[in-house]
């Protein structure tokens, strides 16, 4: 009894039937999240897809903003007391929004009146984003409180929201001062420079140039 070998490398030890199985359980499921879409580099591509495709905006024919159209908000920069490039309004989008299909930098001004109507000074309307994969989100705001602000300016902070109210109110405001109240009710014009303020906490979009990203 001395001379037997009650060992050998081919002798498995250990939990060695748990291993195996969890081994097989764990390439099943990969398999199953491959076919279903459902892998983190999967949903990237999708995601890196669908921000790369252009969005097609509106052309004025009379050179006025009107309901329904597609525009892009655009901070053109510069100033007397900061120089820096122009900035587009966009999120930051990663492999978690895809479910929620809330990614783009262009918005369409929704609460339709009726066909061919001008967006006014002064007139209230909704920001929301384009169809499909962007999935028709509203731009709302709130007043900023301790628990709910922007992380870093400590601002009140913008959200997109798949139901319309009071939050999602919007209106443009004349850009100059001085004659912001004889243009008050007239049709705003496109590529100009506006200020866009909330109607509730009647405070303006605004893109801090120490706090964007690129």
């Amino acid at each position: 009894m001395a001379h037997v070998r009650t060992y050998n490398p081919r002798v498995r030890v250990g939990n060695w039937k748990e291993d195996v199985t969890l081994e097989e359980e764990t390439l099943k499921n990969f398999i199953l999240q491959k076919d279903r879409g459902q892998l983190t580099v999967q949903k990237e591509g999708d995601l890196r897809q669908n921000i790369l495709k252009p969005v097609s905006l509106s052309v004025s024919q009379d050179g006025f903003l009107h309901f329904g159209d597609t525009v892009m908000l655009v901070n053109s920069g510069g100033g007397e007391h900061e120089q820096r490039g122009s900035c587009v309004l966009s999120i930051i989008a990663d492999s978690s929004c895809i479910t929620s299909q809330s990614d783009s930098n262009s918005w369409l001004i929704c609460f339709i009146i009726c066909d061919g109507e001008v967006l006014r000074y002064d007139q209230s309307f909704a920001l929301r984003t384009t169809a499909g994969f962007a999935g028709e989100l509203f731009l709302a705001s709130d007043h900023k409180t301790f628990l709910k602000c922007a992380k870093k300016s400590r601002l009140q902070e913008l959200s997109l929201v798949d139901e319309f109210d009071f939050l999602c109110w919007w209106k443009v405001i004349y850009f100059d001062p001085q004659e912001r109240l004889e243009n008050e009710g007239y049709p705003v014009q496109v590529n100009s420079k506006v200020l866009i303020s909330h109607c509730k906490t009647n405070q303006c979009l605004a893109a801090l140039g120490n706090h964007i990203l690129w």
